[in-house]
């Protein structure tokens, strides 16, 4: 594997999940594999589970671990061409990717969508420089429209509490007090249709997800409806998408937060979340609090699906 993106990146899902589930019953079965080769992670933006579950996946590995923090202790760089360079941005991106490409063998990135131009964020300039530029093989720590990380731990977290071979899964829009990027929805969403799962989407009308992501899901606009029988529910804020409204706040509609009144038509569903989470926001603390909350485990998985990544970009070195 040369580049971490998207699902297509990771190839056949199942051989993906076997390997996934090999690693986390011996986590350093592939410690010999990273000896003297060096991870670099890149990071425009905030992180916890992201830079923790990652730089643990290298050491197991064995690599070696850098870490650059863009905002802070860094140049900062400019990412436009054409830009005269009269401001407080010192460095081009151009000439800063290569020279990170000298000092490692792979790169992680990790850089939001900006919701200034839907054009710009959707042809993901950032990470896709570092692909062209760089030199490595490079992996998406997040970006503008993914989650690729997160999705491949999701998709884990999910094969192992399912209790029926093709479960009913449903990602939940919720409110949130600030406009959050569509990369957790449409990454989970892309991970879901390339399953045999029977995968819903629902959320109130004007926060439509990109048709690319969408796919074959079932969009269902009666958050209740859409979560009778479900088996897993997954909510996520996100902004919306479409036209002039893009990346705007269209509603904090507080009957969308996940609490026992919806869980109570599910099929004993789990609930799942990326994390961070605005309690009584996004969810209730009832809810996010009992026995049927697995967010801990999935925020776990993270390690388990960085491990696979890793190790499947240095056999691409080889």
């Amino acid at each position: 594997m040369k580049k971490f993106t998207c699902v297509q990146d990771i190839g056949n899902l199942k051989s993906a999940l076997a390997e996934a589930f090999e690693i986390k019953n011996d986590r350093f079965k592939y410690v010999e594999m990273g000896r003297n080769k060096t991870l670099m992670m890149i990071f425009f933006n905030s992180s916890l589970r992201t830079r923790l579950s990652t730089h643990k996946a290298a050491m197991n590995l064995g690599m070696n671990v850098m870490v650059l923090d863009i905002n802070q202790g860094a140049w900062k760089l400019e990412t436009e061409r054409g830009v005269i360079m009269d401001g407080d941005k010192p460095e081009h991106i151009l000439e800063a990717i290569p020279v990170m490409g000298c000092y490692c063998d792979i790169i992680g990135v990790r850089s939001f969508a900006r919701f200034e131009d839907r054009e710009y964020d959707y042809q993901e300039v950032i990470i896709n420089q570092f692909i062209q530029y760089s030199g490595r093989p490079v992996f998406s720590m997040e970006a503008a429209t993914r989650h690729p990380l997160q999705s491949f731990a999701d998709l884990i977290t999910i094969e192992e509490y399912k209790k029926k071979p093709r479960p009913k899964v449903v990602l939940s829009w919720a409110p949130h007090p600030r406009p959050l990027p569509q990369a957790v929805p449409n990454s989970f969403a892309e991970w879901m249709n390339a399953t045999d799962y029977e995968f819903v989407i629902t959320h109130p009308e004007g926060y439509e997800l990109a048709p690319e992501f969408v796919g074959n899901a079932r969009v269902e606009y009666d958050q209740m409806k859409a979560f009778e029988g479900a088996d897993f529910i997954y909510a996520k804020n996100w902004a919306a998408y479409s036209g002039d409204t893009y990346g705007q706040i269209l509603s904090k509609d507080r009957d969308w937060t996940v609490s026992d009144r919806q869980m109570a038509v599910t099929n004993q569903a789990y609930f799942m979340h990326c994390l961070p989470v605005r309690r009584n926001m996004i969810v209730t603390d009832e809810v996010i609090e009992s026995q049927q909350s697995i967010v801990i485990p999935e925020a776990a998985n993270r390690e388990i699906s960085a491990t696979v990544v890793l190790k499947r970009l240095l056999e691409g070195l080889e």
